[in-house]
């Protein structure tokens, strides 16, 4: 059994579509097909059912994703380990977040907590959300910075992982205002002038919270999408060049509400509340990550879902 079949596995279970998966495991839908059928022959039982779309979990499936993500989890933490006995760079506190926190929250934040105390040796991994997520199950990273919501999946078991609140925001529906200083597109739009909608892409968490709203939303929403990305600067640009509407997290829209450049698309019953936490494993950590742990303020939980 290898190791890769593991993270093929937990690909599948998060995307549950095998040409997604084999496109971010940067192999061929044959190849990668092949390595999950060599890992269900390992483990005796068909992991995943494949008459549906998108494909799930057997049984057997669901029972053996916690031991995948736990063998990763404790495989990689051993490697990491093993590899700081001999660096240099031991005391370096890492960290792992998405592109938009990475720009809009981390230097900011941890400015403001070392100007408490000192200043520490830090490395911040930037990539896209299910990424970060196995950065921290495989122990490459000691801290997760990510947006949290009921709908988002974090996969990562509270008996595992905890996590405190750092920032509390909301997603803000806003468009380009016209001349008089009213909003361009206004929610939620009609059957002949459907609002013009900038959509994060699937590998988004926040995109899935703006999503689930979208698809549970009670009263008639019309909107027609234009544009797609997984990036939220990259749709804050777009709406500031008249695109359409996207919801941004309000802490990126300071600037652009103080001097109307950006305006909402509709009241703030269309806002969403959102958290950001900074989420580690439950093992003892090195002695500078801990103390950085002690410096943030709130009780520790577990209510990222």
């Amino acid at each position: 059994m290898e190791s890769r079949w593991l993270e093929d596995f937990l690909s599948l279970v998060d995307t549950r579509n095998f040409s997604r998966s084999a496109q971010a495991r940067y192999t061929t839908q044959p190849a990668f097909s092949r390595r999950i059928k060599s890992l269900e022959e390992w483990v005796g039982a068909q992991l995943f059912n494949r008459t549906t779309q998108p494909i799930t979990l057997t049984l057997s499936g669901e029972r053996f994703r916690p031991v995948a993500e736990d063998v990763l989890r404790r495989l990689y933490q051993g490697r990491e380990e093993a590899r700081r006995i001999g660096e240099v760079s031991s005391q370096t506190i890492r960290f792992a977040a998405t592109h938009s926190l990475s720009l809009n929250f981390f230097p900011g934040w941890l400015r403001a907590l070392e100007l408490r105390s000192h200043t520490f040796n830090t490395r911040l991994d930037t990539s896209q959300f299910n990424e970060c997520i196995h950065m921290l199950q495989r122990g490459e990273c000691q801290f997760l910075i990510s947006y949290t919501h009921p709908v988002i999946p974090m996969q990562l078991p509270t008996e595992h992982f905890t996590s405190k609140i750092v920032m509390r925001d909301r997603l803000v529906p806003v468009t380009l205002p016209d001349t008089e200083g009213h909003p361009v597109d206004q929610l939620p739009g009609t059957e002949d002038e459907p609002v013009h909608y900038l959509a994060y892409a699937e590998t988004s968490a926040i995109g899935r919270v703006v999503e689930h709203m979208i698809a549970t939303w009670e009263e008639p929403l019309h909107l027609n999408r234009v544009f797609v990305s997984h990036m939220a600067a990259v749709l804050k640009a777009m709406s500031s060049e008249g695109r359409g509407t996207a919801w941004l997290p309000e802490s990126h829209l300071t600037r652009e509400f103080a001097e109307g450049t950006l305006v909402r698309a509709g009241d703030k019953h269309w806002d969403i509340p959102v958290e950001v936490r900074m989420i580690r494993s439950r093992d003892p950590l090195p002695d500078m990550a801990e103390e950085l742990w002690t410096l943030l303020p709130g009780e520790e939980d577990c209510g990222w879902g």
